[in-house]
C-alpha cells in the first residue's frame, strides 16, 4: 500500500439510527478523496481484506455491511474475493455497468453473494437492466431535487432494491427520508444533537458507575467496591461481560470483580468502567455514539502505544472514551467534567483538543469524517505514518466489534 493514504470511514445507519456497517474510502493528503483510481480501489481492498481476518481467517466485523467504492477494474481484483460476500457492497456508476464484460463480472459477483450499490439513481429510469446488477441504489440528496427523489421512490417501492440516502444534512430531512422508505444514510449527521433535545444528565447507573470508578482510583477496598456492585445485578453482568470478551484477550474466565483486581489489579477496572460508562445510555443516538467512542478510545491508545509511556497510552484509552460523553449525556463537556475527576490533561484534551492527547483525540476525529485538511498534518505532528495510522484504525474498529457492545 503507498504510505501516503489515510483511511476513513463513514458509518451507515439504518431509520433507527443503528449501525448497518461502514463505508470505507482514502483520503489523501493533499485533501482529495478516493479512491480515484484503479490502483488505489485495489489497494484498499487488499489492506482490508488482510487487516480485517483473524489468524484463523474469521471476519472482524462481525454483521457489519462493507461499502467500497470500485470501478470496473477492481472486478478483478483477487483480494475482492476474500471479502465476504453477503457483507461487501461495491459503489459502481451505472457508466461502468453499460459495459458487456463488465455487466457479466458484475453478474458473476451477484451470483456468488456480493452486492451491487448504484452511485447515480437517474440511471434506473433509462437502462431497466441496471435494476438486474444493482441491489442498493444512492441518491444524493444535497444534488438532486425533490421532484426527481419522489421518482426514485415511486419507481423503487415495489422492487427489493434498497436506498442510501447521501448528503442529508438535518435530523428533519433524515426523519422525512426514512418515513419515505430510505433504507439507510451514509454521513456524520448522527454527530449533530437533534434541535430541542433536552438535557438528560447522568442516569442512575452512570451515577454508580462514576462512584466506582472515584473508588477504584483511590485504591478503595475491593470488599466496598463489591458491595457497590451487589446493587444492581444487571450493572455486574455487564461489567464481567466486557472483562471477559474477546477484547480484553485475558486468556482465561474472571468469575468475580475480585478475581479480575486479585489478577490484574486496579489500573484495568478504571478502563472497564469507562467502556461501561460511555455505553450506559438510554438515548435514541447512542448506539452510533457509544461505538464511535469505544473505536475513538482504542484507536488513539493503539496510536499512542509505540510514542508514550503505559499509563499515558492507557489515558489516551480513557481520553478517546470520553470525548463524546457530552452527547451521550446531552449536556456540555465542561459540565460532564465536574461529575468525573480527570487529569488535567485528559481535560484539555476533552475541552479543547489541547495539551498532549489533543492531537491524538483530533486525528481520530478527522478519520471519522474525512477532513482533508487536518489528517496528513496531525499525523506528521505526532510523527505517525499513514500505515500506523491505518493499522490501529482497523484494529480499533474490529476490537469495538469483539466487544459486542
Amino acid at each position: 500500500m503507498h504510505d501516503v493514504n489515510f483511511l476513513v470511514r463513514e458509518p451507515l445507519l439504518d431509520p433507527k439510527q443503528r449501525i448497518l456497517g461502514f463505508e470505507l474510502n482514502w483520503q489523501r493528503p493533499d485533501g482529495s478523496a478516493g479512491p480515484v483510481a484503479d490502483a488505489d480501489a485495489a489497494d484498499l481492498v487488499r489492506y482490508v481484506a488482510d487487516c480485517m481476518h483473524d489468524a484463523e481467517g474469521n471476519w472482524l466485523l462481525g454483521e457489519n455491511l462493507l461499502f467500497i467504492q470500485a470501478g470496473a477494474a477492481l472486478l478483478a481484483e483477487p483480494a475482492l474475493r476474500e471479502l465476504p460476500p453477503q457483507k461487501t457492497v461495491l459503489i459502481m456508476a451505472s457508466q461502468d455497468l453499460v459495459n458487456t464484460e463488465t455487466a457479466a463480472a458484475v453478474r458473476e459477483l451477484r451470483s456468488a453473494g456480493y452486492h451491487i450499490a448504484l452511485k447515480d439513481a437517474e440511471a434506473l429510469f433509462h437502462d431497466k437492466n441496471l435494476l438486474l446488477l444493482a441491489s442498493w441504489v444512492e441518491i444524493n440528496f444535497s444534488e438532486a431535487a425533490f421532484a426527481s427523489q419522489a421518482r426514485i421512490y415511486a419507481g423503487l417501492k415495489q422492487s427489493t432494491i434498497r436506498m442510501v440516502g447521501r448528503g442529508i444534512s438535518d435530523w428533519q430531512g433524515y426523519d422525512s427520508c426514512a418515513s419515505l422508505g430510505v433504507d439507510a444514510f451514509v454521513g456524520n449527521l448522527y454527530a449533530t444533537p437533534r434541535p430541542g433535545a433536552q438535557a438528560v444528565g447522568l442516569n442512575p447507573v452512570q451515577s454508580m458507575i462514576l462512584q466506582l470508578m472515584d473508588m477504584v482510583r483511590k485504591n478503595t477496598d475491593v470488599r466496598q467496591l463489591e458491595a457497590l456492585l451487589k446493587r444492581d445485578a444487571a450493572l455486574s453482568y455487564k461489567l464481567l461481560n466486557y472483562i471477559n470478551s474477546a477484547g480484553f484477550g485475558l486468556g482465561t474466565e474472571i468469575q468475580s470483580l475480585r478475581h479480575a483486581v486479585t489478577m490484574l489489579g486496579y489500573s484495568p477496572l478504571y478502563r472497564w468502567l469507562s467502556v461501561l460508562l460511555a455505553t450506559a445510555g438510554t438515548g435514541t443516538q447512542s448506539p452510533v455514539l457509544m461505538q464511535t467512542a469505544v473505536v475513538r478510545g482504542r484507536f488513539v491508545e493503539l496510536l499512542g502505544k509505540s510514542l508514550l509511556p503505559k499509563n499515558e497510552a492507557e489515558n489516551l484509552f480513557v481520553a478517546g472514551m470520553f470525548s463524546l460523553l457530552d452527547r451521550l449525556l446531552g449536556m456540555p463537556m465542561d459540565a460532564v467534567l465536574e461529575n468525573i475527576p480527570l487529569s488535567e490533561q485528559v481535560n484539555e484534551a476533552l475541552l479543547r483538543r489541547q495539551g498532549i492527547y489533543g492531537p491524538f483525540l483530533s486525528l481520530a476525529e478527522a478519520c471519522e469524517v474525512g477532513n482533508t485538511t487536518a489528517i496528513g498534518a496531525l499525523a506528521d505532528s505526532l510523527f505517525v505514518s499513514a500505515t500506523q495510522v491505518n493499522e490501529a484504525h482497523l484494529a480499533a474498529l474490529s476490537w469495538a466489534q469483539s466487544l459486542k457492545l
